[in-house]
């Protein structure tokens, strides 16, 4: 049959069509997007404004023509953590429900870890091993760990690319004192979760997803996404620390000119790229691999896992 999600996150609104069936891999058929950045229209009490709101409304409408046009007969609609975390979410589910018919289903920042893990621990199979999987999103930062599909240990932290820029970086380029408050930060963050997932041991293998994770093994070295799916991208701990004091001193239209690096997401790299660093330093990881596979395609296999077979 042929499936969509509709991923309402913190940056993007995402309609990503696939043909599947119980027992295959996915096969990607449509994507639609829209940069909406939620997490950045969020106003002081923390409630996503009227116009954000008729903006949300808007493309979602956009997303489910296209999803009609592809002759999808299943949509899985979700949202994460710019939905989930503003103070008038009810109300906003209830404005997207009657305006549009689509029921979104918020997804807890655990959720989003284990959704996350399924989708790389089908991709790399069981010889993998134990796995560590991290994922920076607009809004959060999911951490996940274990050997079945059903991660051992699963944590959010409100450590999203989108939502540091805007809370912590407002200038172009950052000021340094900014920056280093940002930093130490993060890696505070970080490393009260350290302890919770330690206890399991060193995990066989190291996996990142995320256009975050993407874009800073891409301007590291790694290969182009042109050059298709299944070309191991790897980024070193080495080389982005090596590459943030570089960010750290460039506006975001230079950013935007790196290989790799789209104008939307170029803002947000900096931050992105001290989680990442943070993250991996305070893990004790030296090399990650990149998944193409994330929280859509969890979430896509899990409703085919829960598929009739016959």
């Amino acid at each position: 049959m042929r499936l969509g999600v509709l991923d309402v996150g913190s940056n993007t609104v995402h309609l990503l069509v696939v043909d599947a069936h119980p027992g295959a891999r996915p096969l990607p058929a449509h994507s639609h997007k829209a940069d909406l950045r939620l997490a950045q229209l969020l106003d002081e009490s923390g409630a996503i404004g009227p116009d954000g709101v008729d903006k949300l409304i808007s493309v979602v409408q956009e997303a489910l023509q296209a999803a009609e046009d592809k002759g999808v007969e299943d949509l899985l609609p979700f949202a994460t953590s710019a939905v989930r975390e503003a103070s008038n979410a009810d109300d906003v589910l209830a404005r997207v429900k009657a305006e549009t018919g689509v029921e979104l289903t918020v997804l807890t920042g655990a959720e989003e870890a284990r959704l996350t893990f399924l989708a790389v621990r089908r991709w790399f199979g069981w010889s993998a091993g134990k796995l560590l999987v991290l994922d920076i999103g607009g809004g959060s930062l999911e951490i996940a760990y274990g050997i079945d599909e059903e991660p051992d240990a699963a944590v959010s932290l409100p450590l999203g690319a989108g939502r540091l820029t805007a809370g912590w970086l407002p200038a172009d380029p950052p000021d340094p004192e900014d920056i280093r408050a940002l930093r130490r930060h993060v890696r505070a963050q970080i490393a009260r979760t350290v302890g919770e997932f330690s206890r399991f041991g060193r995990p066989d293998h190291v996996v990142a997803t995320s256009k975050t994770f993407k874009q800073l093994a891409r301007i590291a070295g790694a290969a182009r996404s042109a050059e298709g799916l299944y070309v191991q991208r790897d980024l070193k701990r080495e080389s982005l620390e090596a590459w943030v004091p570089q960010l750290a001193g460039m506006t975001g239209a230079q950013r935007a000119e790196l290989p790799g690096v789209s104008e939307g997401r170029a803002g947000q790299l900096l931050a992105g790229a001290l989680v990442a660093e943070g993250a991996m330093d305070l893990f004790g990881v030296e090399t990650l691999e990149i998944c193409p596979w994330a929280l859509r395609e969890g979430v896509i296999l899990r409703r085919l896992d829960h598929m009739p077979t016959v």
